[in-house]
């Protein structure tokens, strides 16, 4: 199993500042890249104090790639949605030279309906732009005089620059969290799996969907999957629960926050169910987290336990993507806790 660090902001200006935020997580990654974590990746969110603070995972892999020589940067995810293909093609052809290719791009729908609501396009576009959206950077980023005449967003013989590094684009991934559909096509169509295990191990299944998708396409191998994972390690387990447990049931509030429109009757098509996906986000809690296994928090032999545990019960996966700095946890906490893990934890789960 690999290791890497995601950043996922969860603060607003009272509890710390963009500044402050993005200047520990420099440092965090730089140190975890001396540890031995070989990715980093952030989000694309807007509007509200989930997320907010990373409107664009492209600026910070670029400043994060000229602090690091090795780590592979992760857009974990990017929004199609919201950006025009010329445009988002262009800037991860940008960061994919300035890291001399070691940009791998992850790709979202999206779920917040706020943010819907103020970019001015409809829930039930969202697949169909998805869809497109991604098919058209892909080609853009491959091939040359390229036309398409897409629905949403329609060119006529354009060459982006750069030109990418890695040929013929950068790695993809594919976000998701529970719509079996999402797990089919990216199988069928070769892509890698990023997965939010809020609802504990029961993974299995979808996996599986993934994972035949996959081989039934003619495809080596099974593909990546990367979950992601609140992380704290501490030598002593009620201290760890102690630091961290309220910085969790923070950020799972938070969720729910910026997803309560959800709760008040909006529906779409191309979201089934999502008004009681965040019903049961509601009852979530850092305890709970804790004992589904999304949540490593304790000592080193509690979170390798819990690691070895979900592996046996969701199945295997590739890369396990932490959450260090969740809520306004200090840096300084941060940095104890993956120091400890890198010489604890990693040695018996790689």
């Amino acid at each position: 199993m690999e290791f890497g660090l995601q950043f996922f902001p969860a603060v607003g200006p009272a509890q710390k500042s963009g500044a402050q935020y993005w200047r520990e997580a420099l440092s965090l990654t730089q140190r975890a890249e001396r540890l031995g974590f070989t990715s980093v990746r952030t989000v694309e969110h807007y509007f509200h104090y989930y997320g907010g603070y990373s409107p664009s995972p492209l600026i910070f892999l670029s400043a994060a790639a000229s602090l690091t020589k090795t780590m592979r940067l992760i857009t974990g995810a990017v929004l199609p949605v919201f950006n025009h293909p010329l445009k988002m093609a262009s800037e991860i052809a940008m960061v994919d030279s300035i890291s001399d290719g070691r940009l791998e791009v992850g790709f979202a729908r999206a779920f917040l309906p706020q943010e819907f609501q103020r970019f001015g396009v409809s829930m039930d576009e969202s697949r169909s732009r998805f869809d497109e959206g991604v098919a058209q950077i892909l080609e853009l980023l491959a091939h040359e005089n390229v036309t398409s005449n897409g629905k949403h967003h329609a060119y006529r013989d354009v060459t982006i620059f750069p030109r990418p590094v890695q040929t013929p684009h950068p790695p993809v991934w594919i976000a998701a969290m529970s719509t079996p559909e999402s797990f089919e096509t990216a199988g069928r169509l070769g892509y890698n799996m990023m997965v939010i295990p809020l609802a504990g191990p029961q993974m299995a299944p979808l996996l599986k969907i993934y994972r035949k998708a996959w081989t039934d396409s003619g495809r080596p191998g099974c593909g990546r999957i990367m979950f992601a994972f609140h992380m704290f390690c501490d030598h002593d387990r009620e201290k760890a629960r102690a630091l961290a447990v309220p910085h969790l049931d923070r950020y799972l509030r938070s969720i729910v926050e910026a997803a309560s429109d959800w709760s008040s009757g909006i529906s779409s098509k191309d979201y089934p169910n999502y008004g009681r996906i965040i019903e049961g986000l509601a009852k979530e809690t850092a305890a709970s987290q804790i004992e589904k296994g999304g949540a490593w928090i304790g000592t080193p032999d509690d979170i390798v336990a819990a690691a070895r545990k979900y592996l046996a019960e969701a199945g295997h996966f590739d890369i396990a993507s932490l959450q260090v700095n969740f809520g306004d946890i200090a840096i300084a906490d941060a940095e104890k806790s993956i120091d400890l893990f890198a010489s604890h934890v990693m040695p018996q789960l790689a």
